[in-house]
């Protein structure tokens, strides 16, 4: 009798066990809560992480000579030409982390279903954006195996050489493009273009002329080829106007990582540097004005945001501080600015770019814009790949971004006579140039100028057209060409030019093998030195 009361108990229990596991697995699902995540939302992560970032500040922007900092503690890079561990990783972990991984996710997502293919092919333009600006920084980088951590269990990616990258990078476009379709879904939600499919197209034929650009040194049939299938018989396939621009706008909500870091912690570190001040001052370039501060006599931070402040916007009395500065050597210089008159301060009154305008917050970044455009373009007149005239292209790239400079503030706005009248001098300028090499290097430091902030498209196109020899011909005679760029002087420098960043740290801990292939087939030394694929 008690062995049949224990059964029927066990019967019991069993069967309320049974009841109360029922709808069990249901009770930690959120009545609420989205059960999975629509592909527009994570191809908008990948677009927004696509915006520079304040990583920029210590290498891409000081190599390429346009903004500098004297400190030696945490913001230690290009100024000294010297790596910093905690800084050199943050392209890596940036991109990989944001834009390759989201854009994967959208592109694994919407690969099968007709219904999404101009959702699928914007993702996977916008992923080779990403892997364009990985490789320009490190050389190269895990591509094929890349994003593919949740869907192939690629825990330990093989790293590509940088021509393959390139050669995958072109393809890979080449077909988006083509899969763009007017008639398809229009994906409305997209924070780029609103889902406008021909803005799309032109964003990704632009990416698609940079690719091929970066092949002039290396490959230059396959750069050739590259441009005629970007241009696709009218330059109207690409961003030529600034309505067109690939922007990533700011606001409260998504701010502006290098105004974030200009307007907090590194507010009185970063200066604009002597060799871009100097040059746009000997252009007598209003966009000077438009993107430039100074304090005179400022002799601290305080001093630069004091409400007494006397700001000075003048393109005369702009002063950039020397490449290869230290804190003491700076405060030296600053204390003679201007030489011999009143406004001499410290390191403090050397110029900045304007944190209330062009590095705010909210201001935009470029990724692509018409002003580069027109510049390339010119630049494959010059080389042959194309025909057209180079000097229309040349004005067009000018003009292009001194209207862009409106895209700040109404206060950085350059006016409709100071952009002629600078487009007219320089135009002249172009035309008495004496050879195609000296139009090309004309034309590649409106380039410089025109991609500005941009660290991580100003740095790669410094090395493809060789920093070390490129001028801004303003000597004496028109044409005569003048060094612009100088090695940094400073004692202790790693190297002469920050030609590629190091790998991040955990790469040799965690994908050693995959780590030291590259290393060997970068030169065998994961350093600075280094010279990426396309490098001149």
């Amino acid at each position: 009798m008690k062995t049949i009361f224990n059964f029927i108990a066990v019967t019991m229990l069993l069967v309320v066990g049974s009841a109360c596991e029922e709808g069990f697995d249901k009770l930690n699902q959120s009545k609420t809560g989205a059960t999975s995540v629509d592909p527009i939302m994570t191809l908008n992560d990948a677009v927004i992480f696509c915006s520079p970032q304040a990583g920029t500040l210590q290498y891409e922007l000081g190599a390429v000579q346009q903004l500098i900092t004297s400190n030696s503690g945490v913001n230690v890079g290009a100024n000294y030409n010297q790596v910093n561990v905690g800084a050199t990783p943050a392209a890596w972990t940036n991109f990989y982390q944001n834009v390759i991984k989201y854009s994967a996710d959208a592109i694994a997502k919407t690969k099968t279903d007709p219904a999404r293919k101009n959702l699928y092919n914007m993702a996977r333009i916008i992923q080779q954006y990403g892997f364009m600006v990985l490789t320009d920084t490190y050389g190269d980088i895990p591509y094929t195996d890349a994003g593919k951590g949740s869907t192939d269990a690629a825990f330990f990616p093989k790293y590509d050489t940088q021509k393959d990258v390139y050669n995958g990078i072109i393809t890979e476009l080449t077909a988006a493009i083509a899969g763009l379709d007017p008639a398809a879904t229009v994906e409305s939600s997209d924070v780029l273009y609103a889902g406008n499919v021909t803005k799309w197209k032109r964003f990704g034929s632009s990416l698609l002329l940079r690719a091929g650009m970066r092949l002039v040194n290396r490959d230059p049939a396959k750069a050739a080829a590259t441009v005629t299938a970007a241009i696709a018989g009218s330059t109207a396939n690409l961003i030529t106007t600034n309505a067109d621009n690939a922007t990533i706008k700011h606001d409260a909500n998504f701010i502006n990582g290098v105004g974030n870091t200009l307007n907090g912690t590194e507010a009185a570190n970063f200066y604009l540097a002597k060799p871009f001040v100097d040059a746009l001052k000997a252009n007598n370039d209003p966009r000077l004005t438009a993107i430039a501060v100074r304090v005179p006599g400022a002799k601290s931070g305080p001093d630069q945001v004091a409400t007494n402040a006397v700001k000075d916007f003048s393109l005369s009395n702009q002063y950039g501080m020397p490449m290869g500065s230290t804190d003491a050597t700076a405060n030296a210089a600053g204390a003679t600015l201007p030489p011999g008159a009143a406004g001499a301060g410290n390191l403090f009154s050397f110029t900045q770019a304007d944190r209330g305008r062009v590095t705010s917050r909210s201001s935009p970044m470029f990724l692509v814009t018409a002003a580069e455009t027109d510049l390339l373009l010119a630049e494959a007149v010059e080389r042959g790949f194309i025909t057209g005239v180079s000097a229309t292209y040349f004005d067009a790239g000018i003009k292009a971004h001194m209207d862009q400079m409106a895209s700040y503030t109404a206060s950085s706005a350059v006016t409709a006579s100071a952009r002629d009248n600078y487009a007219a001098n320089r135009d002249a300028t172009f035309a008495a140039a004496g050879s195609s090499a000296q139009r090309i290097a004309e034309i590649n430091y409106e380039y410089w100028v025109a991609s500005f902030l941009n660290g991580n498209e100003t740095w790669a196109n410094f090395r493809r057209v060789g920093m070390e020899t490129m001028t801004y011909l303003l000597g004496p005679a028109p044409g005569t060409p003048t060094t612009l760029f100088v090695s940094n002087p400073y004692s202790g420098k790693t190297v002469d030019w920050v030609n590629r960043i190091t790998y991040p740290p955990s790469e040799s801990l965690v994908n050693t093998a995959n780590y030291s292939a590259a290393v060997q087939s970068i030169g065998g030394t994961d350093g600075l030195g280094a010279k990426v694929y396309f490098a001149k």
